[in-house]
């Protein structure tokens, strides 16, 4: 039996933890929402919407056009998917010796529930959850999904880790009490400012990530 300091659940962020799919986010945000606005949107605008799903975004910049907005972004989304069809390497097979040796594997993203669907059919990775929960139009609310993921499974905070790679992802885990695992192998990753916010927490391979996973199970 397991002793009580031992990781019993392991909760994943999506974008730029599973798959290289943030650019991607970027670019069908940016030619969904621009019509609407008459300008072409920058990275940075488009960027400074997230920890909100979609919806929330988009309402954010294209205000009353967000329905039609939001309509095209999944067309677009699920057009430029074609471009991105595998997680990162060893990410699968990392969660299927999670769930070999019994512990829960959680999918905890800001995403919302189609585009994230959308994703996990392109990734091949439909049904690998045991858990999935998605983001809120209103506000960042993972803090609030990983306290939820600890009731429902009668956790003690150090029985569960989260696998983000944002910056917000080490705040998230810190306002649940439980400890951040920051995935550092994206092309995006910020990797200093990782290792400024979460030292010694930080994996720049999966394969580092799994090892790290392996002594505490």
């Amino acid at each position: 039996m397991r002793s009580n300091n031992m990781l019993k659940l392991v909760a994943f962020d999506l974008d730029g933890t599973i798959g290289e799919t943030i650019d991607m986010c970027i670019q069908a945000f940016r030619k969904a929402v621009s019509p609407y606005t008459g300008r072409s949107l920058s990275a940075e605008e488009i960027v400074q919407t997230f920890g909100l799903n979609e919806e929330g975004m988009i309402k954010k910049i294209a205000g009353e056009q967000w329905e039609p907005a939001l309509h095209d972004f999944y067309a677009h989304y699920r057009a430029m998917h074609g471009l991105c069809t595998a997680p990162f390497d060893g990410i699968r097979e990392l969660i299927l010796k999670l769930k070999f040796r019994h512990i829960w594997v959680a999918l905890v993203t800001g995403k919302g529930r189609e585009s994230c669907a959308i994703t996990l059919e392109q990734l091949a990775m439909t049904g690998l959850f045991d858990r999935i929960a998605t983001g809120s139009p209103e506000r960042s609310c993972k803090a609030e999904a990983l306290r939820a993921l600890r009731r429902e499974y009668g956790l003690q905070p150090d029985e569960l880790a989260y696998v983000g790679d944002a910056v917000s992802d080490v705040s998230a885990c810190e306002e649940a009490g439980i400890r951040c695992l920051s995935a550092a192998w994206a092309q995006s990753a910020e990797v200093q400012r990782l290792e400024r916010r979460n030292s010694g927490h930080v994996f720049l391979t999966v394969g580092a990530l799994e090892e790290y996973l392996m002594q505490r199970l």
